[in-house]
């Protein structure tokens, strides 16, 4: 049973839904303090949070059982990520669910301050008719500068160009080819901000993005520049726009988020030129229920295992063909597993090839299992998973790289993959047959069809008469049985390898016997 803590506000949708799945139960424990919420965190499995939690590090570190922080909304900014991907801790938001709300209200942002819409409404509730006060500006044939052209800001470009706008953007992530497609000039920031009569943002908080708007930037600015704000607070210099403001070099702002919510002590706050709203962005029904929703499926699935939908610390691509890709991230699990039991030394280097239509593609998910499986008698210091294994395995100085220099066998959708330790090196491939069942098809220069789970005994031995007698009686006689025995060799009289499925872990005393027969050249026993 997973348990779910939400400590914000959540649309009913979403705990109808909630409602509806077995195997979950659920919490709704909203404004706590920190104190509090670290008392309350340690038994749940999951945490849902909007903005208004704060998750770092102290409460990741709390959450001992926590395995999914979920975002009913799109920033993360409240949420430590690098904290979360060193305990193996998911993080996923609701990146589409709001966007068509948020892009709405930058319009009415837009429309309201360039028409004097709440001041005037303010002014007829007063009892007063002063028309001439009140003289706006029109959207049409004005030019809207967008920074950050992903989702929402390309919806407010689709919107702003039905009023007639002429529309340039800034992404340093985005191509002057998907701008060609919007019917969008992208530009250098520098070359955008003198241009345009409005500027809208639309970017995420980074160490690039914070203060964006500031005393240099705004500086560049046409003036009478109109800038709208319905993304986060964090990438406005208060101070410098508000000076900005009282000059007249910004002509007016409309702002939907602060730096700090709500505001206190802010220089933006009452100044007549500023329309305010309280985060109203993503406040629309459609919005609140889409996001409800999407945050708490995208959480039990990922819970369950059964998908990994807009997650921001996985090291690879996970979209709805997860249920596809995981037979060969448990394939490649294994082969870490093998090569880390029958390693003579810590392993330092792995390389990894795919070969095949249905792997291809999949390398970085593929290398995250495989640095699972090797790392995983190698790290107790907390939860070891696909999050954080590249990572912890980037910090213990073991490396990973892609090849295509491994003769690979003849077998479709094969993971090959060979690591080196100091003093030796050694080569697995593996293959799914059926398309879910794994098996080892080549060691070194063995090949094989072999079973790899339970407790396996990997043996090499010289080509001779006798061995396989004399390892099931002795093994017999320790009462341990062989499930499978599985045998690769060059040629017959020359060095074989068995690999052998037993039922049982056999005792230290019957490995040591083996291992002093003397046709046995190598014994290992590994567990999978």
């Amino acid at each position: 049973m997973f348990k779910i803590l939400i400590s914000d506000k959540l649309g009913t949708a979403g705990l109808e839904r909630l409602d509806q799945m077995t195997g979950v139960t659920y919490d709704v424990k909203t404004k706590l303090s920190k104190e509090e919420l670290l008392a309350t965190i340690p038994p749940y499995d999951a945490l849902i949070i909007r903005s208004g939690t704060q998750v770092d590090a102290d409460v990741l570190t709390a959450g001992v059982n926590l395995k999914v922080v979920g975002r009913a909304g799109i920033g993360v900014d409240n949420i430590d990520v690098d904290a979360a991907t060193m305990r193996g801790i998911i993080v996923m938001n609701t990146p589409t669910a709001n966007n068509i709300a948020t892009a709405e209200q930058t319009l009415a942002l837009m429309l309201a301050v360039s028409r004097f819409t709440a001041v005037a409404h303010a002014s007829v509730k007063a009892g007063e008719w002063n028309r001439s006060q009140f003289v706006g500006t029109q959207l049409h044939g004005k030019s809207l500068g967008i920074i950050g052209f992903g989702r929402i800001g390309r919806l407010v470009a689709e919107r702003a160009q039905a009023f007639g706008m002429e529309v340039l953007a800034y992404d340093p992530y985005v191509s002057e080819e998907v701008g060609r497609e919007k019917g969008v000039t992208l530009v250098d920031l520098d070359e955008l901000l003198p241009a345009v009569d409005y500027i809208s943002l639309h970017t995420a908080v980074s160490p690039e993005t914070i203060k964006i708007i500031n005393e240099d930037t705004i500086e560049q600015m046409k003036e009478g520049v109109v800038l709208i704000n319905a993304a986060r607070g964090k990438l406005i210099d208060d101070a410098a726009l508000a000076k900005a403001l009282q000059s007249g070099k910004v002509k007016a702002a409309a702002l939907d988020v602060y730096s700090v919510e709500p505001p206190q002590d802010n220089p933006l706050v009452g100044l007549p030129n500023v329309l305010h709203t309280p985060h109203l962005g993503a406040s629309s029904v459609e919005a609140q229920r889409n996001v409800a929703i999407e945050v708490v499926e995208q959480v039990v699935d990922a819970l369950r295992g059964d998908d990994f939908r807009n997650t921001l610390n996985m090291p690879f691509q996970v979209g709805a063909g997860f249920a596809a890709i995981r037979p060969y991230m448990n394939l490649a699990e294994i082969l870490g597993k093998l090569h880390a039991g029958l390693a003579d030394n810590p392993i330092q280097h792995v390389e990894v090839q795919v070969n095949g239509d249905a792997v291809d593609g999949l390398i970085r998910a593929i290398a995250a299992a495989l640095l699972k499986g090797i790392l995983h008698t190698k790290y107790d210091d907390g939860p070891l998973n696909y999050i954080n294994a590249p990572v912890i395995a980037e910090k213990l100085g073991l490396s990973i790289a892609q090849t295509t220099s491994i003769e690979a066998i003849d077998y479709a959708n094969l993971i090959t993959c060979r690591v080196t330790w100091e003093g030796g090196s050694r080569k697995l491939a593996g293959v799914l047959f059926g398309g879910a069942e794994p098996r080892i098809v080549q060691f070194d220069e063995y090949q094989l069809d072999a079973r790899p789970q339970g407790v396996v005994l990997v043996m090499q031995n010289q080509d001779v008469p006798g061995v396989i007698g004399q390892i099931g009686t002795m093994l017999a006689a320790y009462d341990v049985n062989i499930g499978e025995w599985r045998m690769g060799r060059h040629q017959p009289g020359s060095e074989a390898l068995s690999f052998i499925n037993l039922d049982s872990v056999p005792p230290t005393a019957v490995l040591d016997a083996l291992s002093k027969i003397s046709a046995v050249t190598s014994l290992k026993l590994v567990v999978l």
